[in-house]
């Protein structure tokens, strides 16, 4: 790998873009704000929208010389990363997600880290934030341990190397050796990316010096298609033999969990008087899950967001990511999108 030895090397920023014309103008400018001299395009790769997103991108093309648009028919992230980044001409690849928006100092900081490390990708944190009441109960859901199990990017306070990066600022070099993104894998595509690159000898860089606004979704239902899909992806790449954090397994064991006691409930009338009591146990993994959340309706996250929507929050995160894992596990993710982008609510 060579090392950047520009002083501000040249910037490609790579977003895929579908259904996000509340948030795309706002994450475009973000990019053009940044704090850094060096040499800059923005490549959109554009999915058909049907909330306005296809003239909205055109429009900033044409006020902005350096954003660039390319059609990204079949819809998919990794297809439209891909896409974007084979367009785009610089040593330094930053994606970013129409529904974020960078700190004006991103760029310099993270080009600052990748040339004093030497890793081949920087990541930092995912700050989300909420507008609507729901989604500030997402936001809060997101920021804390309970919901997603404490990754490094959402949570992390120490810089060191690390397993993925959230979005992620790369060399191009290094993303052209390992194949870009994985255009079969249409969620988790970011971690499996940082899997190839490690397993090439790189190393993925985590600083909390680095903050990224994220915007989470805005109904139940969006968010539960968004874990669903995310769920099944994961679950698809445990069957596959890719190793997989043990938080990650959580969610689906409390999904077996309720499915076993569920069957219990139902097989309870039917079974000697002297096995009950041993069967009932199967009640103890809804039970203990009850007590979690009536734990977690005290801490500061649930009171800032009021307890009933921070706890339908995480119970959706939990319970749809469980079942898509399962799904993903037993039959693979196959076909399986997020769906929530498909429409034009958020």
């Amino acid at each position: 790998m060579k090392p950047l030895t520009e002083e501000w090397p040249g910037v490609s920023y790579v977003m895929p873009v579908l259904n996000e014309a509340p948030y795309l103008r706002e994450s475009v400018e973000a990019i053009l704000k940044q704090d850094y001299p060096g040499e800059r395009e923005i490549i959109l790769a554009v999915a058909p929208s049907n909330d306005g997103t296809d003239e909205l991108a055109a429009e900033l093309a044409e006020d902005h010389p350096q954003v660039k648009v390319v059609p990204n028919p079949g819809r998919d992230i990794p297809r439209g990363l891909n896409l974007a980044i084979c367009t785009s001409r610089h040593p330094v690849i930053i994606r970013v997600d129409a529904h974020s928006e960078l700190m004006d100092d991103y760029t310099r900081i993270g080009i600052a880290t990748l040339k004093r490390t030497g890793a081949a990708n920087v990541g930092g944190l995912m700050r989300a934030h909420g507008k609507s009441p729901f989604q500030y109960a997402v936001a809060q859901a997101y920021n804390s341990p309970i919901a997603l199990g404490g990754g490094q990017y959402h949570s992390g306070t120490v810089e060191g190397p690390c397993e993925s990066a959230y979005l992620g600022i790369f060399r191009r070099e290094v993303l052209m050796e390992v194949g870009l993104f994985d255009e079969s894998i249409r969620r988790g595509e970011d971690w499996e990316l940082n899997y190839r690159i490690r397993r090439a000898g790189y190393t993925v860089w985590f600083t909390p010096e680095l903050t990224v606004t994220y915007w989470p979704r805005e109904t139940p239902t969006q968010l539960a298609r968004q874990f669903y899909s995310t769920g099944a992806w994961r679950g698809s790449l445990v069957r596959s033999g890719r190793r997989t954090p043990l938080r990650f397994f959580a969610p689906p064991a409390l999904v077996a969990s309720g499915v076993i006691a569920a069957g219990e409930v139902v097989a309870d009338r039917f079974l000697p008087r002297r096995v009950r009591p041993y069967a009932r146990i199967a009640l103890s993994g809804p039970v203990a899950y009850a007590a979690f959340l009536a734990a977690v309706s005290q801490t500061a996250a649930a009171r800032r967001s009021r307890p009933p929507q921070f706890l339908l929050t995480i119970a959706i995160m939990h319970i749809s990511w469980g079942v898509g894992f399962w799904s993903g596990v037993l039959r693979g993710a196959g076909n399986t999108i997020d769906t929530s982008r498909l429409d034009a609510e958020g």
